[in-house]
Formats: C-alpha cells, sequence, structure tokens
C-alpha cells in the first residue's frame, strides 16, 4: 500500500488510508466480521423486526441486480425522494453496488427545486416514495427530458426490480462494486442554498470511507458492539447520510422514525443508545417537557430540577460536587430527572448534535440526565463531521477537535478552514466556485467564524456572510442572540436585524404547536389564533423577557432594543427555512421590509425591549 503524506495541519488518521476502497468495502467488512448480527430493525406491529448484515446484503445486491436488468450504468446518477426509511440505505448501496450513484433529494423540495437538481445533476432515473412526492415531482417532470424511469417504493417498484433482475450474475455485481476507487464520485449531494441556487457537492468513496473508518474508532464507544440508533433527521441531509454510511461500517442497529409526533413513542419500544438530532430538538423536547410539568402544577419543581441538573454539570467540569448538591442531585434525578430519560427509551447515553449551536443550559441540563450531546460542526463539503466531541475529548460549549485525518485552522479574518479527508472534491459542474471555495494551499472557506482554544477545540461564532456592521461600525454576529432567544417555549424563529442601521433589532415568529400548550397554562385560550396571540399582552411580555435574557450575554452596543412579532411562521414551503430549517435570511429581509422599516420608524409600533 502506498504511504499517504498527511499535510501539515491536519490530525494524523488513527487507520491508515486505502486508496483503492470505496463504500461497497464497508458492508463487506462487516459482512465478514458479524454477519448474523442485527443491522436494521424495520417498523412492524407495536415492535421491531430485525435485519441482518448477512439479510441486508442479501437484499442490496438482489437490488442492484435490478438495477442492472433496468439498464443502469456504472456512473449514471439516480434520484432519490423519501422520507426517513430503511430503503434510504437499502437504495443507497445497492446503487453503489450496481456502479451508480444516488443523486437525494430533500421530500420537501419544490417542484423548481426538484427540476432543478435533477437537471444539473443529469438523473437518467428517479425513486420516489409515495402519491405525494410523485405530484411535485410531475410539475418538474416536463423539463426532466434526460429522466427515462420512475419508480415508487409504495407501488412495490423496488420487489419488482429484484424480480426482474433474478438472472443477472454474481459475478457482474462484484465487477461493478469494484470499478470505483477512493477519488472516485460516491454521491451529489446539493447545498440547501441559504445564500442562493443549490450547488452540488461532490463527495468521493474516500470521503466516506477514511471518515467513517477513524470515526468508528474515535467514537467506539458511540458506535461500538451493541449499539443502535434511531433515524429521524433526513437522510437527504449530508448529517443523516453520514451517520447511516457509518452505522453500517460499525455495525449500529438502526431503526427508522420519520413522524416525528410518534418519535417518544419509537424511542420507547426501540431503546437506542445513541440518536442523532438539531438543537431545536433538544430545545422542544426540554420545553414540552416543562410546559407538562406546568400544567400538572409542577412547574417550579421542573425548574429546580434543570437548574440543579445545570450545576451538577458544571461542577462535574470543575472536579468537585459538593455534599449538599449531591444530595439535591440525586434527589431530583429520582423525582424528575430519570422519568425524562425514561421517555427517551432508558438507553440513550449520546446524542450527536449538528447544524446550529447548541445552549450550554441544555448540553449540562442532558449531561446530568446521563446523556451526553456531543456537538459536532461541519457542511455538506466536509461530508458532515469536520470536528466532534468524542467521549474521551469532550467539552461543553465546542463543536469538538478535528476528527482523524482532518484538521482546522482559523484566518486572519476569523473564517474557519478546513482541510482533510472529510473535504469535498468540488462543485459539480461549477470550476470557479470550487476554485473560490478554496485557499492558495489547499484549505477549504467555510464560511463561519470561529476560534480554536489551546487544546484544538473549535467554538464557532458566527457565520462570516451574516455578520452584521451597524451604523456606528459595530459588528455583531446574529447567532449568538438568536440561539438563546430560540430556546423560549413560545418562539419560532428570530431572524436579528441592524445591519447600517443605529441599532440591533429582531423579527420574531411563534412556534405554533408549543404556544397552543404555553396559552393554556397561562389560563389563557389555547386556540387563540396566531394573529391574536402575537398582539397579545402576555405574549408581547414573554418575548420580551426572553430577549432580555440573551441581551446579558452581549455587549449594550450588541443587544436588541426593538423586537417585532410577525403573524407568521417561517417554513420552508414559504421559502423562508432551507431543508434543514436553518433561516434564509436574504428571503426574509426581503419579504418582511415593510415590518423592519417600521422598527427603524420615529413613529415606530415596534416593541422596545427595555432593561
Amino acid at each position: 500500500m502506498p504511504q499517504i503524506t498527511v499535510p501539515e495541519g491536519v490530525v494524523p488518521p488513527v487507520v491508515p488510508a486505502d486508496p483503492e476502497a470505496n463504500v461497497t468495502d464497508l458492508l463487506e467488512d462487516t459482512l465478514r466480521r458479524s454477519p448474523d448480527s442485527s443491522l436494521f430493525a424495520i417498523p412492524e406491529g407495536d415492535g421491531w423486526r430485525e435485519v441482518t448484515t448477512r439479510e441486508f446484503h442479501r437484499q442490496v445486491i438482489a437490488l442492484a441486480k435490478g438495477f442492472v436488468a433496468a439498464g443502469v450504468q456504472p456512473g449514471d446518477f439516480v434520484g432519490f425522494m423519501c422520507k426517513v426509511r430503511y430503503e434510504f440505505s437499502l437504495v443507497d448501496f445497492a446503487l453503489w453496488y450496481a456502479g451508480a450513484r444516488m443523486v437525494p433529494v430533500y421530500e420537501t423540495s419544490a417542484p423548481s427545486q426538484i427540476q432543478w437538481i435533477l437537471s444539473d445533476s443529469g438523473a437518467s432515473r428517479v425513486i420516489l416514495e409515495d402519491a405525494d412526492l410523485v405530484s411535485r415531482f410531475d410539475e418538474a417532470h416536463g423539463d426532466l427530458p434526460a429522466v427515462t424511469d420512475v419508480w415508487r417504493i409504495d407501488r412495490g417498484d423496488l420487489e419488482r426490480l429484484v424480480e426482474q433482475g433474478a438472472e443477472v450474475p454474481d459475478d457482474e455485481i462484484d465487477r461493478r462494486r469494484s470499478i470505483a476507487t477512493g477519488s472516485d464520485l460516491a454521491t451529489l449531494i446539493y447545498t440547501s442554498g441559504s445564500t442562493g441556487r443549490p450547488k452540488g457537492t461532490m463527495l468521493t468513496h474516500s470521503n466516506f470511507v477514511e471518515l467513517c473508518r477513524n470515526a468508528a474508532v474515535v467514537m467506539a464507544d458511540v458506535v461500538g458492539p451493541g449499539s443502535s440508533t434511531l433515524l429521524f433527521v433526513t437522510q437527504a441531509h449530508v448529517f443523516a447520510r453520514f451517520i447511516s454510511v457509518l452505522a453500517i461500517a460499525a455495525g449500529v442497529r438502526v431503526g427508522h422514525q420519520s413522524d416525528t409526533k410518534k418519535l417518544l413513542a419509537a424511542l420507547g419500544s426501540f431503546k437506542p443508545t445513541f440518536f442523532l438530532a438539531v438543537p431545536r430538538v433538544f430545545e422542544k423536547v426540554y420545553n414540552a417537557s416543562e410546559q407538562k410539568a406546568e400544567a400538572g402544577g409542577k412547574g417550579k419543581i421542573f425548574r429546580a430540577a434543570a437548574r440543579t441538573a445545570v450545576e451538577h454539570s458544571k461542577a462535574l467540569d470543575a472536579g468537585r460536587v459538593p455534599l449538599g448538591l449531591r444530595l439535591r442531585f440525586a434527589l431530583f434525578d429520582r423525582l424528575v430527572l430519570s422519568k425524562l430519560k425514561v421517555a427517551m427509551g432508558g438507553n440513550v447515553k449520546y446524542a450527536v448534535s449538528g447544524s446550529a449551536p447548541l445552549s450550554t443550559f441544555l448540553a449540562h441540563f442532558y449531561r446530568s440526565l446521563g446523556i451526553r450531546i456531543l456537538e459536532g460542526y461541519g457542511l455538506t463539503e466536509t461530508t458532515a463531521p469536520l470536528t466532534v466531541n468524542v467521549p474521551d475529548r469532550f467539552k461543553i460549549g465546542t463543536v469538538g477537535p478535528a476528527l482523524p485525518g482532518n484538521g482546522v485552522r482559523i484566518a486572519e479574518d476569523g473564517e474557519v478552514l478546513g482541510k482533510g479527508v472529510a473535504v469535498f472534491a468540488g462543485y459539480w459542474k461549477n470550476e470557479q466556485a470550487t476554485k473560490d471555495a478554496f485557499t492558495e494551499d489547499g484549505w477549504f472557506h467555510t464560511g463561519d467564524l470561529g476560534s480554536l482554544d489551546s487544546e484544538g477545540y473549535l467554538t464557532i461564532t458566527g457565520r462570516k456572510k451574516e455578520l452584521i456592521v451597524t451604523a456606528a461600525g459595530k459588528n455583531v454576529a446574529p447567532n449568538t442572540l438568536e440561539d438563546p432567544i430560540r430556546s423560549n417555549t413560545i418562539i419560532g424563529q428570530p431572524v436579528v436585524i441592524g445591519d447600517q442601521k443605529p441599532f440591533i433589532a429582531a423579527l420574531i415568529t411563534l412556534d405554533a404547536e408549543m404556544l397552543a400548550t404555553w396559552l393554556g397554562n397561562q389560563g389563557l385560550d389555547s386556540a387563540m389564533p396566531l394573529e391574536e396571540a402575537a398582539n397579545h399582552p402576555a405574549v408581547i411580555e414573554e418575548v420580551r423577557t426572553a430577549i432580555r435574557r440573551a441581551n446579558r450575554s452581549v455587549s449594550r452596543a450588541e443587544s436588541v432594543r426593538k423586537f417585532a412579532i410577525l403573524p407568521v411562521e417561517f417554513v420552508e414551503e414559504n421559502g423562508h427555512l432551507t431543508p434543514k430549517m436553518s433561516i434564509k435570511r436574504h428571503n426574509v429581509l426581503r419579504d418582511f421590509q415593510s415590518a423592519i422599516d417600521d422598527i427603524y420608524a420615529s413613529n415606530s409600533t415596534a416593541h422596545d425591549v427595555g432593561e
């Protein structure tokens, strides 16, 4: 095997690189290691039906033969739209075994987005989950002449493909799966388009193989023998896609639940040892628990338990837990905290969080429940994790050190730069964007601002393009305020504004789901329409309190002075959120310009935050 030189500034890998390996080798390795271990569990009645590694491999080969029989050629792109489910991994690996590549499309994508992604990638075939996705695809299909076949999961098309491929010889699949080497393209994942038209991110087989093999070693406590996870984050996103592949590489038992309303029930029956989620999920679990306690007349007890849990976690970090705190924590753990852990399945030891910063309050709170939230950082362009807190290198408030095989450094302007096995090959059919994405010495511009401490732990402080410069010249990173404001029970999305303005302000939307519960707990009409709630004194005061709390963490010049509550919710369909629930700031500023103008008008009707 050739000697691989580790670039300067990159953490040496813990697993020797194999430039000839492709993603199918990960499944082959797991098959040799543990053929009869449960690799997946599929919902069946009130329980789960186990699928061993051997059975999954058999199904992958059978479907790969079906793709071959249907005319799919090595190098072809196949579009795929579906919710979180077992078939995502099945199709993903079957395409790789057939020598083809998947182009995942978010199941929430609009017809125009579907048309762009499939036409830009040159996808020749598409797999859709059900009639709902078919209807959206049909609106775009007229502009997709290259698409020759459309297969539907709900109509049994995958099973029919398997039947068609019965005569394809095993040797043909062995040949096809061995064509790709590490430097070859494994998939195209399109960026979420928060700052313009989505770009096709070219991820190679080595991106997945080397990242998985190194992550499996340093995160062995999370993904080692006996581990299991319940996926509910869309697999079209690079975060869940990477975890799906890592789980197969490490032999993790995986279940799926696409309906978040059934999530707690699924956690209770599946009993995962870890799961992945975005910070908003952790906030909602906490807020829902608090409001449930409030409805039962135990709100004060819950909040006291939460404060004690956070104090206990911080004491653990300090190296000493005083006796009084230990006794108080033990009491609240028995009365409150242990019940919340049981509601999450009872076996969860770790959670992996990404896409946005998690508040240190929640990180400490869940840690005292016995759940370590391992925050990580990465982008589509870094195959998800560039850095991550691992069990033996864990520091709350950071997104961890660089994973082995990767490196992070901070540019003079504060931008985070990345390099290593996780970093993509470039943008599909976009040489200029690819060139612009890298420094002259090959480091990737992430577009995020951050800092590194003396031990190499990364902290993200903002998004470079979203930095606000006030009329007085003060630089303000919006997420520094938005993240703590968003943690409030009734707040959906805050958008901090103030570029070239005399002061910082905020547009606020309400979380309709949590608002109803909160209103009921306040003795108000839980069915109050959003427009009425946005003008209700109690709601205004609750939002004001949340903003004041966030303001304590910044200087006066950076603090929010005024706010407006919008009588709408930001959703992907109206162009205000990306599929991963990030704010499309430009669209929000454009669509709510009148509200912004009012905030800065001399006769403004916006609400003052006060001291």
